[in-house]
């Protein structure tokens, strides 16, 4: 504050000790020392109130800020969870539709191939004996007279045949006699 030197220090002690005299300047000084205590005591208390609020000023800032970042981390994160949300619900939604599309194609090529085998079946050449082929040979010459191993009720027509099964042997399935 004040740049007091040595040198101005003793010219003030000099003219305390002639306006003052010897007897009342040991009391003047001391007087002088408690007001000076008094007075740094005060600008020490002052200046520690500033400090203590500047430093709660500094601390509320600094949580405004800490809580500003945190809302804006959990709006980020929010919005981060939202658009994974978003996405996984276009996945699931697009692999539904594909598995629909799938199932779709799969019934369709099952009534296609289905429909083709009827076709197949309409057109195929048929005896007139009904599921004798051309040539009338069912059970390898026999001409249905039950004695060649195939089964055939009494009218010598293969009964298997009718309902589109393979004929059976007699004997049983190969394998057993």
């Amino acid at each position: 504050m004040f740049d007091l030197g040595f040198s101005e220090l003793l010219l003030v002690g000099l003219v305390a000790l002639v306006v003052l005299g010897p007897e009342r300047l040991p009391k003047a000084a001391r007087f002088v020392g408690l007001w000076v205590r008094r007075g740094r005591a005060q600008w020490h208390s002052v200046r520690s109130e500033l400090e203590r609020e500047l430093a709660a000023e500094e601390l509320k800032r600094n949580l405004d800020a800490a809580r500003t970042a945190a809302t804006g981390f959990e709006r980020d994160v929010r919005s981060a969870a939202t658009g994974v949300e978003t996405q996984v619900r276009a996945q699931g939604e697009a692999t539904r539709d594909g598995l629909v599309a799938l199932r779709d194609e799969l019934s369709g090529s099952t009534n296609r191939i289905a429909a083709e085998a009827g076709e197949r079946d309409a057109h195929a050449p048929r005896s007139p004996h009904g599921d004798v082929p051309e040539g009338g040979q069912v059970d390898g010459g026999n001409n249905g007279s039950g004695s060649g191993g195939c089964d055939s009720d009494a009218n010598g027509s293969n009964a298997n045949a009718a309902i589109g099964a393979p004929p059976v042997p007699r004997g049983g399935p190969r394998g057993r006699s």
